[in-house]
C-alpha cells in the first residue's frame, strides 16, 4: 500500500519527528493560515538586548504581518518563563536554549524552532565595592551572586564558571535581582557581591566603574573559550505538542523572527534605539547604543541554530546540574532549522 507525502508528513509530526525527516517539509507551506492566531509568549527580562529580536517582531509589526495576535508576558527571568508555559498560561517561550534539554531530562518534550542569540551574551562581574580585593575565582566562596532568577541561563553560566575552577554551586548563594534598573540597584547598594547578567545592565555598572568583569559570553570567540563550542542562548521554544498541533502558527513566528533577526543585523544603534521603549535604554541612550554594537556578533543573523550548538548547551548543563545523566537526552529531539530554513526562503533578506 502506498503512503501519500501528507499521511507521511502527518505520521512524522505525531513521533515529535518535525525536522528530524531529512527532505521534508510541512503539511501546509509558510504562507498558510496559522491554526491558533491570538497566543501568549512568556520571556524572561524583555528589555535585555539577549531578546532584541523578540521586541523587534513585535514593535515592527511582524507577527501581525504573520496573522498572529502575539500578547507578550514579561517574567523576572527565564525559569519563571518556563514555569508560565509548561503550566499552561503560556504558548511559547522566548528563553535560553538549554531549558528544551533541562525539560526532556524531566520527561517533558520542548523543542527550539528559532534562535535569537548565537553567544549567552551573559557576563559576570564582580563588586568593586563589596569585593575590592578580588583575586580569583576562589575569592566567590561565600559570596552573593545576583542572577536574574534562581534556575535561568544566567545562573547556568556562574554555575559553570564556578565548576571550570573547582567550585560547586553551593559554595556561594544565588539571589534573584531581575534584568533591568533592580539589578543594578541590587550590586550598587550590596545586596549582592557579584552579578551574572545581561546588557544593558552590564554595561551600565561597567560605565560605572562598579564592576569588575571576569567571564564574557558576548563575543563568539569568548564563549567558545569557556563553553567549548557554539552555544546557542535566547530563542523561541515551545512543547513539541504544540508544534504537531500548530504547524502553520509555529511558521508564522519562525517568520517573524527571522525577519526580527535580519531587520537587527541591518539596522544601526540609532535605529534600534529608538524603536524600543524608553525604559530599556535606563537612562542612557548612548551607553544602550554602544552595548548594542558589543552584542551584535552574538545575535543570530538568521534564526538557525548552530549543529554543533546542541551537544556544546547539553555539554554546558551538565556540569550545571548536579548527577545529570547527559546520556539520557536525544537532543536530536530539542530543536529543529526546518521552521527558520523555511522563513529564511521567505525572508531572504532584512
Amino acid at each position: 500500500m502506498s503512503i501519500s507525502r501528507r499521511e507521511l508528513l502527518k505520521t512524522a509530526g505525531a513521533a515529535g519527528l518535525l525536522g528530524a525527516v531529512p527532505g521534508l517539509s510541512f503539511a501546509q507551506d509558510a504562507a498558510a493560515t496559522p491554526e491558533k492566531k491570538s497566543l501568549t509568549i512568556a520571556v524572561g527580562g524583555q528589555s535585555l538586548i539577549y531578546y532584541l529580536p523578540l521586541s523587534v517582531a513585535h514593535l515592527k509589526g511582524y507577527f501581525k504581518d504573520e496573522g498572529l495576535d502575539v500578547t507578550i508576558a514579561d517574567f523576572a527571568g527565564g525559569s519563571k518563563a518556563l514555569q508560565a508555559v509548561v503550566g499552561g498560561s503560556a504558548d511559547v517561550v522566548s528563553g535560553a536554549f538549554e531549558h528544551t534539554i533541562n525539560l526532556q531530562a524531566k520527561g517533558q518534550f520542548y523543542r527550539c524552532f528559532v534562535l535569537q542569540g548565537r553567544a549567552p551574551m551573559i557576563v559576570l562581574g564582580v563588586s568593586k565595592k563589596t569585593m575590592p580585593d578580588y583575586q580569583s575565582p576562589a575569592d566567590l566562596k561565600g559570596k552573593k551572586i545576583g542572577v536574574t532568577a534562581p534556575g535561568s541561563s544566567t545562573n547556568m553560566m556562574a554555575s559553570f564558571f564556578l565548576a571550570q575552577h573547582g567550585l560547586k554551586p553551593t559554595d556561594v548563594s544565588f539571589i534573584g535581582v531581575g534584568a533591568g534598573a533592580g539589578a543594578v540597584t541590587a550590586l550598587r547598594s550590596g545586596q549582592v557581591d557579584a552579578i551574572a547578567n545581561l546588557d544593558p545592565v552590564i554595561s551600565t555598572l561597567a560605565k560605572e566603574d562598579a564592576i569588575r568583569i571576569i567571564a564574557d559570553t558576548r563575543t563568539l570567540e569568548d564563549a567558545q573559550k569557556i563553553f567549548g563550542g557554539n552555544m546557542p542562548s535566547g530563542c523561541l521554544y515551545t512543547s513539541q505538542a504544540f508544534i504537531d498541533a500548530h504547524p502553520n502558527t509555529t511558521q508564522a513566528l519562525a517568520n517573524a523572527m527571522v525577519r526580527a533577526d535580519k531587520w537587527i543585523q541591518a539596522s544601526s544603534p540609532d535605529d534600534i534605539a529608538k524603536l524600543v521603549p524608553e525604559s530599556y535604554l535606563l537612562g542612557d541612550p548612548d551607553l544602550y547604543k554602544l552595548a548594542l554594537k558589543g552584542n551584535r556578533e552574538a545575535l543570530s543573523p538568521d534564526g538557525l541554530v548552530p549543529e554543533d550548538g546542541p551537544q556544546t548547551a547539553l555539554n554546558a548543563l551538565a556540569e550545571f546540574v548536579p548527577n545529570f545523566d547527559r546520556t539520557a537526552i536525544d537532543i536530536s529531539r530539542i530543536w529543529t532549522n526546518q521552521f527558520a530554513t523555511k522563513a529564511n526562503q521567505k525572508y531572504p533578506h532584512a
